[in-house]
């Protein structure tokens, strides 16, 4: 898929895009400290779109339980390069996971395409505008607190109204600074400021989330929740994740963030055959 094919997709959100993940990080849970340089990367993330990825989701900052941020001109030396590495050998969708504007400027004249922010626009008030100037498409992410804090006894009195209501204001501040009701994907925060049935209830309740008539992205790949819920490693978490895509597109995903592309890819075909969408 290219740019031209993803922005025509989410006009009309039909089928569901799989989204590989490339962290080139040296602390992130499950790849940390895989990719060294830009061209491991960058063939790393080849090889994601020859197996069937849609988007490649290039991350400069760990933002696991507990991470801490890094500093701004680490998470750019981290990531353009690794872009610029990419682009010398397709045109595929790239999105930038950053919270940063800066980063997300660099990122976007590098050549990506989209930012995936997991602040939902609350971390860095440049983000808005700068998405709006560029035109390009932004996730909205739900968090509650910051990777540092996020889990230390996360609470809700209402999960899914809580969620809603967040995405309610920050879709009123994105179309404030410009931003197009076509460029807005929402994530609901799988892992961010959860607890363990929060997790599960998210994904069993999703279709509320994706009533508010925006494009749904959802990133259980490899996280503790599985791990907690089957008392498995990181390594040994693939099947859950497969049973969250399941539930999670049959309740109406229509992105899936994830490490293992191959084994999505194939759990995705037949989870839209059931549900008659090819």
């Amino acid at each position: 898929m290219n740019n031209t094919q993803f922005q025509s997709w989410l006009n009309k959100p039909s089928n569901t895009l799989i989204m590989g993940i490339l962290n080139v990080t040296q602390d992130s849970f499950s790849d940390g400290g895989k990719f060294d340089t830009p061209e491991q990367a960058a063939t790393h993330a080849i090889k994601m779109i020859e197996d069937g990825a849609d988007i490649i989701d290039i991350g400069g900052e760990s933002t696991r339980p507990g991470a801490e941020p890094v500093s701004l001109e680490e998470e750019l030396n981290r990531t353009i390069p690794v872009i610029e590495a990419i682009r010398k050998q397709s045109d595929c969708v790239i999105s930038i996971d950053t919270y940063k504007s800066k980063v997300a400027s660099a990122a976007l004249n590098a050549g990506a395409n989209l930012v995936n922010d997991i602040s939902g626009l609350t971390f860095d008030e440049g983000i808005a505008p700068l998405v709006a100037e560029k035109n390009v498409p932004v996730i909205l992410m739900h968090i509650k607190g910051t990777p540092r804090d996020m889990q230390k006894e996360p609470h809700y009195e209402d999960l899914m109204g809580e969620i809603k209501d967040f995405f309610t204001a920050q879709i009123v501040k994105a179309k404030k600074a410009g931003i197009s009701n076509t460029n807005i994907i929402l994530d609901p925060g799988i892992g961010f400021g959860k607890r363990l049935e929060d997790n599960f209830e998210l994904i069993r309740e999703l279709k509320q989330i994706c009533a508010m008539g925006y494009p749904v992205l959802i990133g259980p790949s490899r996280k503790s929740f599985i791990g907690t819920a089957l008392n498995l490693p990181v390594t040994e978490r693939l099947e859950g994740t497969l049973a969250s895509i399941t539930a999670g597109v049959m309740n109406g995903a229509r992105i899936v963030r994830v490490h293992d592309v191959v084994s999505v890819l194939r759990t995705v075909t037949i989870t839209e055959k059931i549900m008659g969408m090819n």
